[in-house]
This record gives C-alpha cells, sequence and structure tokens, in this order.
C-alpha cells in the first residue's frame, strides 16, 4: 500500500498530533544517533514539546558543549561577515571618491581643450590661462632640452665618422704603397749599324 504524501500543516486533532510528535521525535532522534556513528560527526539535538518538556541527544557528554562550540563559531562567523561587509564599504567608498576625482579631471581637461568654458567665470577662465601658459613653458622647455640631446648625438656621431674617416684613409695609403709596382733597371741595348751595300763583296771583288 502506497503512504500519502503527509500535508505540510499543523495537525488540529491533539491525540493525533501527540502521536505524530511521538513518533517523528523517535525517528528523529534515531537518525541523529546515526548520523553520529555512520560520519562520526558531532550532533546535537534539542526538542521542546508543546507542553514544554525538553527531549536532548548529544555525542558529547554535555550537550553545553556542543552549544558553546556552535555559539563560539557563529561569533566568529558574524565577526567575519561584519569584517567583510566594512571591507565592502570602505571599497564602495573608495571607488565613489575616484569616480568624483576622474570626473573633475575630465571636465578640467575639457575646459583646457576648450571645450565647455562657457559657464566658466572670469576668475576661471583666466586660472585657466596661467595653466596653459605654464603647460606651454614647459612644453618649451622639453623640446629644448630634446634638441640640445639630439645635437650632442649628432656631434658624437660625427666624431665617430670622422675618426672611422681617418682610419678607413690610412689603410687606403697602406694599401696603396703596398701594390706599386717595383721599379726595374733598364736592360743595356746593342747598337747594330746596318748599311745598304750593293756590289759584290770585298771576298768576290777579282784582283787586277
Amino acid at each position: 500500500m502506497v503512504r500519502g504524501k503527509t500535508e505540510m500543516k499543523r495537525i488540529e486533532n491533539a491525540t493525533s498530533r501527540q502521536v505524530t510528535f511521538s513518533k517523528r521525535r523517535s525517528g528523529l532522534l534515531k537518525k541523529a544517533f546515526e548520523l553520529s556513528v555512520l560520519c562520526d560527526a558531532q550532533v546535537a539535538l534539542i526538542i521542546f514539546s508543546a507542553k514544554g518538556k525538553l527531549y536532548e541527544f548529544s555525542t558529547s557528554s554535555v550537550i553545553t558543549d556542543t552549544i558553546e562550540r556552535y555559539q563560539k563559531i557563529t561569533k566568529a562567523r558574524a565577526t567575519e561577515r561584519n569584517t567583510v561587509e566594512e571591507d565592502m564599504q570602505c571599497f564602495k567608498d573608495e571607488a565613489s571618491g575616484l569616480h568624483k576625482k576622474i570626473e573633475v579631471l575630465e571636465d578640467c581637461k575639457r575646459k583646457l581643450l576648450g571645450e565647455n568654458i562657457d559657464s566658466c567665470s572670469f576668475s576661471e577662465v583666466e586660472e585657466l590661462e596661467h595653466k596653459l601658459e605654464r603647460s606651454l613653458s614647459n612644453i618649451r622647455d622639453r623640446k629644448n632640452t630634446v634638441f640640445k640631446e639630439q645635437i650632442d648625438l649628432l656631434k658624437e656621431q660625427e666624431k665617430h665618422l670622422m675618426k672611422e674617416h681617418l682610419q678607413l684613409r690610412k689603410k687606403c695609403e697602406t694599401l696603396k704603397l703596398q701594390l706599386s709596382p717595383i721599379v726595374q733597371p733598364k736592360a743595356q741595348t746593342v747598337e747594330v749599324e746596318t748599311a745598304l751595300y750593293i756590289g759584290l763583296s770585298k771576298a768576290q771583288k777579282p784582283n787586277i
């Protein structure tokens, strides 16, 4: 037979209510005992009947030990929760302050760029002018510094290039001397006298 689902509301009949209380109380105490044995858990159970009668179960010798442990843990959790909430509130306040500072800086930036200055008074406009003049002066000083650094760097590079040029020139002169031909002595020439002679030679002439 299928057991019907019990409706979760107060039982009006006093006798039925007492019977149900006794059965459920016994079952609850049994479950608490089984949980402590099977899972090695520290369990404390307190039940007051409608007439104020106390029923309790505890794995420790005295139930107040478990209650004190519970109070310590809940107090520590409450303190931790309060600390976290205080930290969160501090972070929120800090974030809100930073957001306001960002808005002020953004507004100042727009005004320095010449935007939204219609509502500025004469003193505010004059202050903006002074800020721009100081900024321009700082920019010019930085520009001159950068120019000077670049000029010094170019001078150093020029010195280095001149030094390399002199070294290369010396190498070229040395190489030119090494490759120049050795002067050879002139060879002696033998002069041969040649003449054109027509007729018989002296050996062929007849004796007269």
